[in-house]
């Protein structure tokens, strides 16, 4: 285990991760640090526990949007396989008749 130490609001957090997640960690934490800066610009400085809770929360919506825009695109994606599914099964049978018509066609023809 590695320990990282996170600065929020100019405040350090000591966070243990796995070894090899550091920079990972470091990454998520800029993340954190930029969306409470923000909060800070736009509310001033309500206290630490309050802006990591904001944070945290438009963090959640921001995740809640992005699985709600990720549904949207996989029920669009099975519509459009269902419907090549369907557009292939269509073919099929097109081609079944076509064959079936040319049998047909070729026995009229032997009489």
């Amino acid at each position: 285990m590695s320990d990282v130490t996170l600065t929020i609001n100019r405040r350090p957090y000591k966070v243990a991760c796995e070894d090899g997640q550091e920079d990972h960690l470091r990454g998520l934490g800029r993340l954190v640090e930029e969306r409470v800066g923000e909060l800070v610009e736009s509310m001033g400085q309500i206290g630490d526990q309050q802006l990591l809770v904001m944070a945290s929360l438009l963090f959640a919506d921001d995740a809640n949007g992005a699985r709600d825009a990720l549904k949207a695109a996989q029920d669009k994606a099975d519509a459009l396989s269902a419907g090549k599914e369907a557009e292939d099964e269509a073919a099929g049978a097109i081609e079944d008749l076509a064959a079936r018509i040319e049998a047909l066609a070729g026995a009229i023809e032997k009489d």
